[in-house]
Parts: structure tokens; C-alpha cells; sequence
């Protein structure tokens, strides 16, 4: 028996495939990058936290398909932020299921627990779930909570011993974390801090992308989570890097929708501004890039975007609270 998990890092998710692994099943675990989740650098921490629990990780990249198929029309809503969390997990497990075949295995496993996330973890929310996942054999199993649902085909069919499942419920965090005591972990991610899609600050910031360009791709996406992000009086979009890793970041990952800010060997910041910026937008943003740099406040300097040039001063840094998207 071989069965496929959903997994996000988390200590849920670790324990549910602990529990599976244990009963001498192999487990593979499927990390799903949609791109608002751990960055692909940290990939090696999903491997170690899997091999803790008894599995070998899978990335899958489902990032372009996410936007087209899930984040801009969810059946069932959004959570408190631009989370559509019943959507997102019915189409994770819908993509899992189609892998059955290809990985040569039999069942799916999850570390969700009833009762410990309003939207997406209700009991009707999971039924939800299921039929977006399009799950007819019963093929979708929560070890975490197992007894306090129906059988599973693979509980019934008994692939795996329900008896060995478990029946927490609620938000108390207290029942896993007394196992991960047993297990000597203390290896795991915290409980719902890896998703950009329900914090505020990124919401706000997709949801003023959108407002101007319905034409999101996953470049987009990786640029959202780098800088300062600007929305200039004539709707220009501007880009600021925040850091050092932000400006290799930016300049590594190449977005067509920008120019790239130019002043020459000035020390600081790199900025980028949108191609439908107009002239205004544009002259306001070389003097605005500016301000993120070593230049001389009082000197006149040449800053060109696109090959036209722009004889500006530098703004001060607190021009541009006016115009920071947050």
C-alpha cells in the first residue's frame, strides 16, 4: 500500500503521516507550490520535516493553473482575507487524486482536523471539499480525526486500521503537541503562519493588482512578495526593493510589465515602474527611485526609463507614504 499526503510543513501533517507510516504504509508527501506558500529555497526543510515522519517529499508546481482555476472565482468564497481556503483544498486534493495512478498508489491522506479552521475544516466544509476533489471511491482519508467521521474506503476496506486513527477536534493545540513530545520532534511549522493569501498586508496588495491588471502570472506573484510596492497618482504601479536580497531578487526574476529605473553607478535601491506608466507618473517616479539611494538630495541627476531621460532631484523618503499600497 502506498498512499499520497498533502502537506504543508505543518505539525498536522507530519503527525497524520507519522500515524500512516507507521502501519507499514510508504508515504509520499505532496508539497503543492502555488506560489503563496514556503519559498522553493526553503524546499529542503519540507524534505527533512517529511523524512521526520516517515516520507519522501514531492513538489508539485501547480502555480499558473492556481490562478486560473482557483484564486480569482472560488466556488465557495474567500476567508477573511483573499484566502478561498474550500476551493484551494478541493482543488489540491483533486490534483492529488489524478497522481494516484502515475505514483502507483492507492489512497490520499491529510492532516486536517474537524472543528480547528472555521471555513475550511467544518464538517460541511469537508463534504465541500470532497466534491470539488471529485472523490467518488472515498479515497480521501484525516487520520487526525478519522473516528469522528465515516469510514473511508480505506478504513472499511481496511488498507489501514481505524483503530490507530485518531478523534481530535476543535482549535486546542494541546493533543499534538504532546505527541510531537513523544515522537521527540520539535522540528515543525507553526499553525497557520504559511499562507500569504491570509494575511492583510498581501491581500491589500493583490486585491490593488487586480483593481488595475486582471492579467495575473505567477511572475506577478513572486514580484508581490519583493519590495515596496507604490500605486502613483495617475495609477502607475512602481516597485521599490526594500534590501539587498530584494534587488537581486527583482533583478533576477525578469517581469515584461516593468522598466527598469536607471541612474547609473549611484549606490541603492533598484526601482522599477509600470510600461503604461504616463509622463507624469514617470518623472514623479525617477524622483521618487532616487530617494531610496545615495544621491546627493540637492543635485540635479539624470535618471532614464525606456531610453528617456529626466533631469530630477531627489524626493525625500516620506514623499512616498502617500502612495505605498498597504
Amino acid at each position: 500500500m502506498k498512499a499520497l499526503a498533502l502537506f504543508s510543513g505543518g505539525l498536522d501533517s507530519m503527525l497524520s503521516m507519522k500515524i500512516i507510516s507507521d502501519q507499514g504504509i510508504e508515504v509520499v508527501a505532496l508539497y503543492m507550490d502555488t506560489g503563496f506558500g514556503m519559498e522553493p529555497e526553503k524546499f529542503e526543510i519540507l524534505t527533512r520535516r517529511a523524512k521526520i515522519a516517515g516520507a519522501t517529499l514531492k513538489v508539485v508546481d501547480v502555480k499558473n493553473k492556481y490562478l486560473r482555476e482557483v484564486l480569482f472565482n472560488p466556488k465557495y468564497g474567500y476567508g477573511k482575507q483573499f484566502n478561498p481556503c474550500v476551493d484551494c483544498h478541493g482543488y489540491m486534493f483533486r490534483v492529488a487524486l489524478d497522481m494516484l495512478k502515475e505514483e502507483s498508489a492507492d489512497f490520499i491522506i491529510t492532516g486536517e482536523v474537524l472543528g480547528q479552521r472555521p471555513m475550511s475544516q467544518r464538517k460541511e466544509a469537508l463534504n465541500q471539499v470532497r466534491k470539488l476533489a471529485k472523490d467518488e471511491e472515498d479515497l480521501i482519508v484525516r487520520p487526525m480525526c478519522a473516528k469522528l467521521l465515516e469510514p473511508t474506503k480505506p478504513e472499511r476496506e481496511g488498507w489501514i486500521d481505524r483503530q490507530r486513527l485518531l478523534n481530535i477536534s476543535g482549535r486546542d493545540r494541546k493533543p499534538q503537541l504532546n505527541m510531537a513530545k513523544e515522537f521527540g520532534w520539535d522540528d515543525y511549522a507553526t499553525p497557520g503562519g504559511g499562507c500569504l493569501l491570509t494575511i492583510e498586508s498581501f491581500a491589500v496588495k493583490i486585491k490593488d493588482y487586480l483593481k488595475y491588471d486582471s492579467d495575473m502570472q505567477d511572475i506577478d506573484v513572486t514580484w508581490l512578495k519583493l519590495g515596496r510596492h507604490l500605486r502613483l497618482k495617475n495609477g502607475a504601479k512602481m516597485i521599490i526593493g526594500r534590501d539587498e536580497a530584494d534587488n537581486i531578487a527583482l533583478l533576477n526574476n525578469q517581469n515584461d510589465k516593468f522598466y527598469k529605473i536607471e541612474f547609473g553607478d549611484i549606490v541603492g535601491a533598484v526601482s522599477f515602474i509600470d510600461k503604461n506608466a504616463n509622463e507624469e507618473d514617470l518623472e514623479f517616479a525617477a524622483s521618487l527611485a532616487l530617494a531610496y539611494t545615495k544621491a546627493d538630495k540637492n543635485t540635479t541627476i539624470n535618471v532614464s526609463i525606456n531610453e528617456k531621460d529626466f533631469e530630477v532631484k531627489p524626493f525625500d523618503k516620506i514623499v512616498a507614504q502617500e502612495f505605498l499600497i498597504r
